[in-house]
């Protein structure tokens, strides 16, 4: 299936705030556009709550600069003359996403309207450290961003995910535990400067909860977001389909919370403590007990998708590691349900998508521990995006971004300046298959 088949994901609608604010009004006209929450010049008045004579001068502004493109009547029934269609431009501007995990990195480059117009799959290697791979994910993005566009529109923003704790505001790691040498680095501001545009850094699954949430309809939120892959990670979205990232950017870092049955709370955990879920349940520690069993030399796993075949294909051994680890954080989901209560609970990562063992396992425990009222409505399904998760989330997170107050001003001037530069006007001509729409 080729990148553009995948349908768009929905973006959120603002919260309408009633003062004619510049940026504010710029992004707020544009997101009730991008959301498709207004479609014409008396939508946005309606939804704005704001004088005519005010959406129409910012509106303007947006369309003089080619963020927004009018054209095309409306239907509707009666006499006159059907209002003009409204759309976001979605070659204003494209951005990035990059998902980066503990051996391969999955990134794509997207327009406006979330569109994938061009994807790639990496091999990385995070032990090499910051430089080394923010270098490959840098090399591999310019590519794609060259191959994407033949009329050379700029990246406005780039979402980064990494596979461990992430001060979102600072743009940095803090003590990933499998990431050795990334702790503090600045990733968000290294990008920008090479860049030269917004570089947000987020957990990666985060993204993935983010992309999942944004793709299901809007009652299967709250939404909680599990990822068994090397290490094992939790992503939160609220109701209104925002990610909950805490105080310190710590909500989700599941991988920690202690087990006590099956032995768990004897194993001591990579980040010093003992019971750690992520010590007794992830695909490294099943991986490594599955390799410790085996009595032919060479024959050893590798990675995560070594031991997703391995299940896919039936193995005894690998169904029976599976299994054990599936109680493990069954315990562990069990527990959040009580705790957030979400909708919908969705498993990630390459072994949820090689069969019914980890979802089946992991079912059965949250059943028969956690309390009706927590799973009389649940649905805990594997995720519908699978690996695409990731760079959807980032996508949705990155044109957000160009799209609020501060972005959507930068991309203004930026549409401008190019004008400028080449003497054209900044506003592209409608799409002829908009036209009459």
């Amino acid at each position: 299936m080729s990148p553009s088949a995948f349908a768009r994901a929905r973006l959120s609608v603002p919260t309408l705030r009633f003062r004619d604010g510049g940026g504010l009004l710029y992004s707020t006209l544009a997101r009730l556009i991008a959301s498709g929450a207004a479609v014409h010049r008396g939508d946005l008045v309606e939804r704005a709550g704001l004088a005519r004579s005010t959406v129409t001068r910012h509106l303007d502004a947006l369309i003089e600069a080619g963020v927004v493109v009018e054209g095309g009547g409306v239907a509707r029934a009666g006499r006159g003359r059907p209002p003009q269609l409204l759309a976001l431009n979605p070659r204003a501007g494209l951005v990035a996403a990059a998902d980066i995990g503990a051996r391969d990195a999955r990134l794509a480059i997207a327009d406006l309207s979330q569109n994938p117009l061009a994807t790639a799959h990496i091999p990385v290697d995070l032990a090499q450290g910051p430089k080394e791979v923010l270098g490959q994910v840098e090399a591999s993005l310019r590519e794609l961003h060259a191959s994407a566009t033949d009329d050379h529109a700029p990246l406005c923003a780039v979402a980064v995910g990494l596979p461990g704790p992430v001060d979102h505001d600072a743009g940095a790691p803090v003590r990933p535990p499998i990431m050795p040498g990334w702790d503090g680095y600045p990733v968000g501001d290294a990008l920008a400067e090479r860049f030269g545009c917004t570089v947000l850094v987020d957990n990666d699954v985060n993204l993935m909860a983010l992309g999942e949430a944004r793709s299901l309809p809007e009652d299967q939120l709250p939404l909680l977001f599990v990822k068994v892959s090397t290490g094992i990670g939790g992503g939160l979205v609220s109701a209104d389909g925002e990610l909950h990232r805490g105080a310190d950017g710590a909500a989700g870092d599941i991988g920690h919370l202690p087990v006590t049955s099956g032995g768990a709370s004897e194993v001591v955990c990579r980040c010093g403590k003992s019971g750690c879920v992520e010590a007794v349940a992830s695909a490294a520690v099943m991986i490594r007990k599955l390799n410790a069993g085996r009595e032919t030399a060479g024959s050893e796993l590798r990675t995560t998708g070594d031991l997703a075949r391995l299940v896919a294909h039936g193995d005894p051994d690998a169904l029976r590691v599976v299994r054990a680890g599936a109680e493990r954080i069954g315990e562990v989901v069990a527990l959040l349900l009580h705790v957030f209560n979400p909708a919908r609970v969705v498993l990630g990562g390459a072994l949820a998508g090689a069969g019914d063992e980890l979802l089946a396992g992991v079912r059965s425990v949250v059943y028969r521990q956690a309390l009706p009222l927590a799973t009389r409505k649940l649905v805990l399904e594997p995720s519908v995006l699978d690996q695409r998760a990731g760079w959807v989330g980032g996508t949705v997170l990155a044109v957000e971004h160009v799209l609020s107050p501060d972005g959507v001003v930068d991309l203004m001037e930026r549409r401008q300046e190019a004008s400028q530069a080449t003497g054209l006007r900044p506003g592209p001509r409608w799409l002829s298959s908009q036209s009459g729409a």
